[in-house]
C-alpha cells in the first residue's frame, strides 16, 4: 500500500498527479485506490488528505517504489559537494546543514509563515541568485501532488523577499510566469 499527503487532495489533483507519473514511467503498473482516495475518485468526497493505493502485483510495487524513490531524489545527496554546509567535524562524527537552496525548497513546499519567515531570513543572510532557486523550486514542483500550490507558497516567499528590499519586485514577475 502507498500512502501519504500533507494536502487535502481533490480526485481532480490526484487524477494530474497519475497522469504526470504516465508521463514518467516507462513500465505497467495497476494502481487501486482504497479508502478516502477512492471515494474521492469516485466523487463521493471533495477531496482526502490521505492518499492510498493498493499494487496488487509484487514485482509492479517493488518497480514503483524504485520510480517514487527516484522522484524524490531530485535533490542532490546532502554529501555530495555543495550539497551541505559544513558546522563542525569531531573524530567520528561530520555535522553538517542542508545548502540553503535545498533547506529553503523544502521548507517552502511547507509553506507555513514560520517557513517564510525562516527562509527569508536565510535568503536575506547568505547569497542566493534567486533565478537559480526559482529554477530548482520549479523544477522540483513538478513531482508534487500539488505543484499550483507549491508555487503559490513562493510567490508568497517572493513577495516577502521584495517587502524586506532583498529583490527586486520584476523577480514577482518571473516567479508568477513558471505558474
Amino acid at each position: 500500500m502507498l500512502t501519504g499527503s500533507k494536502y487535502r487532495i481533490t480526485g481532480t489533483e490526484l487524477l494530474q498527479t497519475i497522469e504526470n507519473w504516465e508521463h514518467l514511467i516507462n513500465f505497467k503498473v495497476n494502481l487501486i485506490g482504497c479508502g478516502g482516495t477512492a471515494l474521492t475518485l469516485l466523487e463521493i468526497k471533495d477531496s482526502t488528505k490521505d492518499i492510498d493505493f493498493i499494487v496488487p502485483i509484487d514485482k509492479e510495487y517493488v518497480r514503483l517504489m524504485k520510480f517514487l524513490r527516484s522522484l524524490t531524489n531530485l535533490l542532490d545527496s546532502p554529501l555530495d559537494p555543495g550539497g551541505n554546509i559544513p558546522i563542525k567535524k569531531w573524530r567520528h562524527i561530520y555535522l553538517g546543514a542542508l545548502n540553503l537552496q535545498d533547506l529553503i525548497i523544502t521548507k517552502m513546499f511547507r509553506g507555513m509563515q514560520v517557513d517564510v519567515d525562516d527562509c527569508v531570513a536565510a535568503f536575506a543572510r547568505f547569497e542566493i541568485d534567486p533565478e537559480e532557486l526559482l529554477k530548482r523550486y520549479a523544477e522540483a514542483t513538478k513531482y508534487e501532488i500539488n505543484p499550483e500550490k507549491m508555487m503559490q507558497n513562493f510567490i508568497v516567499f517572493a513577495e516577502a523577499l521584495v517587502e524586506k528590499g532583498v529583490v527586486k519586485h520584476h523577480f514577482i514577475e518571473k516567479v508568477a510566469a513558471y505558474k
